[in-house]
């Protein structure tokens, strides 16, 4: 398998010390992550910066989708967790904290922590965000709301969060429902993945109505991350260890799933991100238990 050639290049490259500065393979096809790490979301900011979290102890690690090398930006921290995420076009670095009800906001060259936002009480899964020009929006997949933090002139973070209830064509049931989250580019409408059932959703992020995407029949179900490229949509089906490639109409109502995209190092994908003609996908590993040799990595794949 690619990823043990790419652990064995790893190995080899900490023995040696480390590479020059310029040297190193040119956009590995598998990017480890450190042992133990445990990751889940996964976001690509300027240039070939890429950041995954860690589900267990909220750390954020940073690399370099060239060279494969990187290295923990924020270290962990009782009572964080770092779920879904997000860079907006400043650098700074949005994580969905999960059960903690929690958002955080870093800085993604400093790893300071800029902002933290209390977003819900009770049971609450908040699970994944994407910033858009005037906020940025997180899902909770237990609770039938979104939640949003305003960006306001200059990239002045809003004080608090605000709650938007989801309502129109989405309902939510027993389980995980919504997950993954993404937007069109003039941020005026968002895109939804319901895991649970398989069902995608345009909604508006003034009023959270909803409106379902006619897939024609199809579903998506164990859709975790989404990422929406023009009018393409990729929907991430974690322990199906497949992405599935959605095409949208103009108005976004209707999808074609045209294909399914896999590799042989997927192991529970989770939340993907682009870089160019590259999508890069984190296993999460859902099935194998956490120990601190536990290996972890990114996988590579090309748009279709």
């Amino acid at each position: 398998m690619r990823r043990l050639a790419a652990v064995a290049v790893a190995a080899t490259i900490a023995v040696l010390g480390g590479l020059p500065a310029g040297a190193g393979p040119s956009f590995p096809e598998v990017i480890p992550l450190p042992d133990g790490f445990a990751p889940e979301g996964i976001a690509v900011g300027k240039g070939t910066t890429f950041f995954v979290g860690s589900i267990p102890t909220g750390a954020v690690y940073r690399g370099d989708l060239r060279t494969g090398e990187g290295s923990v930006l924020v270290p962990g921290t009782a009572g964080r967790q770092a779920i879904g995420m997000d860079v907006d076009v400043r650098g700074r670095l949005f994580v969905a904290g999960g059960p903690t009800g929690r958002a955080f906001v870093y800085d993604g060259r400093t790893g300071a922590l800029l902002a933290e936002y209390s977003l819900t009480g009770g049971t609450t899964f908040v699970n994944d965000v994407v910033v858009t020009r005037d906020g940025a929006y997180f899902t909770d997949s237990l609770q039938q709301q979104l939640y949003r933090v305003p960006i306001g002139p200059g990239g002045a973070l809003g004080a608090a969060a605000e709650t938007i209830p989801l309502s129109g064509d989405i309902a939510y049931v027993d389980g995980f429902n919504v997950n993954g989250i993404d937007a069109t580019p003039n941020g005026k409408t968002l895109v939804l993945v319901q895991s649970n059932l398989g069902k995608l959703f345009t909604a508006d992020p003034a009023t959270g109505v909803a409106s379902e995407i006619d897939l024609g029949g199809e579903t998506v179900t164990a859709g975790d991350g989404i990422l929406l490229d023009g009018k393409v949509l990729y929907v991430v089906r974690n322990r199906q260890n497949r992405v599935a490639v959605v095409r949208l109409s103009r108005d976004l109502s209707r999808g074609v799933l045209a294909t399914h995209l896999t590799d042989p190092d997927f192991d529970v994908p989770t939340t993907i991100a682009e870089h160019g003609k590259r999508l890069y996908a984190v296993n999460a590993r859902f099935d194998t238990p956490v120990t601190p040799t536990t290996p972890y990595w990114v996988t590579q794949l090309r748009k279709p």
